[in-house]
């Protein structure tokens, strides 16, 4: 398969119309595949990756030059980079999905009427998917393969910054398409860097694009929640909060908080406040706070945190509600669970939040009052994430509370209808 650059289009506006029809006529092929096909597709995809390793690091390695040269931190760095572990998670990403049961036809209810009619709620894909995003390149093998499981097409807008890499991936996921006799068109890249193909998507390409699902920091999030003309799966931000309960573990309570906050700094679960109750403040604040510090963590806190550990900078108003994607956290000492529930509720996200604790009870009364997508006990916010859920991949963590919510996988990719047999049954 040959990874030769694309000719970037003369007129965006006219090839985004050309896309959008191709995308349409793919759906119509794709919601009829059988899942012997996708699956295949699916397998073909991660062995092309696997085949163009090389390729696809010498085109990832241009985009890292020039974003390097610009200037970037170092957490969109990390972001950008591939290696030889992240291309192998890829495509064992890929392959997962092709493990899991196609959602497609699948009879969610069925129920029998009084005069004798049969109805049946059946899944079926949404149709054709914009997928707006930055910096990621693996967002493109997770979210093609999603799409193409769930039965849909779908349009790939990556980032200036990913340009060339998630190209290299791009094609890696045709050469799967066609080898298992499906349209190359279902998973469609974007082949320019101009900025008006985002506001052309986010405008439905004259009817062709059914859901849009952006991936990216806050600006781009929110010109789209502003300026879509067709639904959004989204999450603004991703304020993310540790809470270290009265009766959590101490030796538990650091392994979770350095975690959540500096296993990848970047992602959207990254723990970006800890609250400590404070009736554990004086034997566990300084401990979690030194724990942070030596692994490279800045820290913000509040009056108790300041007189606690040395080294902590005072923390603004506006620190607790921010996402700073960097190794840097917000502490703050709490009085109790309520508390701490009404500071997660003000200032987060409804992302992701953690309790630390070892009193079910807590834990119960946390994981049903705090408002968030994804709510844990004992464990680390990094977990938000949907091949950690046993979906193979996500397309993304939505924060809002219509259709999907959470991790976005194959369920979540896909609508249903209203099968209805009957022998003759007319409504009086």
């Amino acid at each position: 398969m040959s990874l030769a650059e694309a000719r970037p289009p003369s007129s965006a506006a006219g090839e985004m119309q050309s896309i959008g029809r191709a995308a349409c006529a793919a759906a119509r092929r794709l919601a009829n595949a059988t899942g012997v096909e996708k699956d295949a597709a699916l397998r073909g995809m991660a062995h092309a990756l696997r085949a163009n390793e090389a390729a696809i690091l010498a085109e990832n390695a241009l985009d890292l030059a020039d974003t390097k040269r610009e200037g970037a931190n170092a957490a969109f760095i990390d972001r950008l980079t591939l290696t030889p572990k992240r291309i192998e998670a890829m495509a064992a990403g890929i392959e997962e999905i092709a493990t899991l049961a196609d959602p497609v036809g699948t009879v969610i209810a069925g129920w029998d009427r009084p005069n004798g009619l049969h109805i049946e709620r059946v899944r079926t894909p949404l149709g054709v998917i914009g997928i707006i995003y930055e910096s990621r390149p693996n967002v493109t093998a997770d979210a093609g393969a999603l799409c193409l499981k769930a039965g849909n097409a779908a349009i790939l807008r990556g980032g200036s910054d990913s340009y060339r890499s998630a190209r290299a991936i791009h094609r890696c996921l045709v050469a799967g398409l066609t080898e298992a006799g499906l349209p190359a068109e279902a998973i469609q890249m974007v082949p320019t860097r101009d900025r008006a193909a985002v506001g052309l998507m986010l405008a439905g390409l004259d009817g062709a694009i059914d859901v849009i699902v952006p991936r990216g920091g806050k600006s781009l999030v929110g010109r789209v929640q502003m300026e879509a003309r067709v639904p959004v799966f989204a999450h603004l931000e991703g304020v993310c909060h540790v809470y270290v309960h009265a009766a959590a573990d101490l030796a538990m309570a650091k392994q979770i908080v350095v975690n959540a906050k500096m296993r990848r700094v970047g992602v959207c679960g990254a723990a970006e406040t800890l609250l400590v109750d404070r009736a554990v403040a004086g034997t566990q604040l300084r401990p979690l706070v030194e724990a942070l510090q030596t692994a490279g963590c800045a820290i913000r806190g509040d009056e108790a945190t300041r007189a606690a550990a040395a080294g902590v900078t005072p923390a603004s108003e506006a620190d607790w509600s921010t996402e700073y994607l960097d190794a840097v956290i917000s502490v703050k000492v709490v009085d109790g669970l309520d508390a701490a529930i009404d500071h997660i509720e003000r200032y987060g996200t409804h992302h992701t939040d953690a309790i630390v604790t070892t009193d079910a009870a807590a834990a119960a009364r946390f994981l049903a009052e705090v408002d968030s997508a994804i709510v844990l006990h004992n464990a680390s916010t990094q977990f938000a994430d949907g091949g950690e859920f046993g979906m193979g991949a996500e397309i993304g963590i939505a924060t809002g509370r219509l259709h999907a919510r959470g991790p976005v996988g194959v369920e979540q990719l896909t609508s249903f209808k209203y099968r209805v047999r009957g022998t003759g049954q007319i409504r009086p």
